[in-house]
């Protein structure tokens, strides 16, 4: 059995992050609860937090939108400092814009126990972070692309790596797009475009496959309990999809590629590719009620989300085998009494440090 260390974040100091000028803020080890009025920086806390992860953070904010602003005395640096507890003890990150010349620079640094890290990457080698938060909760209703992003964060969370794998599949289709926009499409150039799309678009959509299937399992291995979070139906709908799931990667990888030749046409008409990965979706529905998740209420939607966020929780921990880090951002709203109480008994056994925010404590 996979031991489990409980990771922490004991310490966070913030420098011209958002509305806060400066911030020593020392944390309990376990469920911490900020509470207070709106627009008081709650969230901005969770925002701070996310940075510890790859990527822009949990709003995906361009990294100049998040200093402090101007008039208040920000110059377009900022800095997000942690000390968090690990199985081989703490470590000390930072992460922000630092100044050149009086300027910010463009892209963020991170230094990892005063070390420049070469990639964001290294973070998930000390620290994982998941989140739920209010603009989530039309994940089911929004667009298909709403709910690639969250799988490719789910799947990113176990696989430091999908993230250049995603950006590597989008640069190589983008490549392909170019060229066909030429009048006079060198065949040569297609092919090798073509031969890097399907390659990139398999090992994407065998990543996303791969994260759904341990997923499913979680859900199906967590105790019924009294099925205050329902249980979900994931499935992932495309053509390519489908040919992951039903082939081997390298006949996926033929099809794949075949079906791109001979669709040069019409992608040139549309002006973009109209197979692969970017055009996948997940699908959720409520077991129980065999009904797509969509169409359930917005309470049964929450209750859905949370239920998946929580079953990814513990996946990360047995794959990773250290509890992430939970931002959950308003997370009672829309929240009966009982599924507040069960929200809490069930992090409690999670053993994740949960960091939630409310203007009702």
């Amino acid at each position: 059995m996979t031991t489990v260390f409980k990771t922490r974040l004991t310490r966070l100091k913030l420098t011209n992050f958002r509305n806060y000028a400066s911030l020593d803020l020392h944390i309990d080890p376990e469920t911490v609860v900020f509470s207070g009025q709106n627009g008081a920086g709650k969230t901005n806390l969770l925002e701070a937090i996310s940075f510890f992860s790859p990527g822009r953070g949990m709003r995906r904010a361009q990294y100049v939108d998040v200093a402090r602003a101007s008039e208040k005395g920000g110059d377009g640096r900022w800095a997000v400092h942690g000390v968090v507890e690990t199985a081989t003890g703490p470590v000390d990150i930072g992460t922000g814009l630092w100044g050149h010349d009086g300027e910010p620079e463009r892209s963020r640094r991170i230094r990892i126990d005063h070390d420049t890290a070469k990639s964001a990457d290294e973070l998930q080698e000390h620290v994982r972070v998941l989140w739920l938060l209010p603009s989530m909760d039309g994940l089911f209703t929004g667009p298909a692309s709403d709910r690639r992003r969250f799988t490719d964060r789910l799947v990113l969370a176990i696989d430091p790596t999908h993230g250049t794998r995603v950006n590597a599949f989008e640069k190589a289709m983008r490549n392909r797009n170019r060229i066909l926009e030429e009048a006079s499409s060198n065949t040569s150039w297609l092919d090798a475009a073509e031969h890097q799309v399907a390659e990139l678009g398999v090992a994407v959509a065998a990543a996303r496959r791969e994260l759904l299937t341990r997923l499913v399992s979680e859900i199906d291995a967590a105790p019924d309990g009294d099925g205050s979070f329902p249980r979900a139906a994931l499935a992932l709908e495309g053509s390519l999809d489908d040919l992951v799931a039903n082939m081997a990667a390298t006949d996926a990888e033929d099809q794949y590629r075949m079906r791109l030749a001979e669709n040069r046409f019409r992608d040139q008409r549309a002006g973009r590719t109209l197979e692969g990965p970017h055009l996948s979706d997940l699908v959720v529905h409520h077991e129980a009620k065999a009904m797509p998740a969509r169409l359930s209420s917005t309470g049964e939607q929450k209750a859905l989300l949370l239920g998946l966020v929580l079953a990814h929780a513990r996946l990360v921990a047995r794959l990773s085998g250290m509890t992430p880090l939970l931002l959950l951002d308003e997370v009672a709203a829309h929240l009966d009494e009982i599924r507040r109480a069960a929200l809490f008994d069930t992090l409690e056994d999670l053993g994740c440090q949960a960091f939630m925010t409310g203007t009702d404590l």
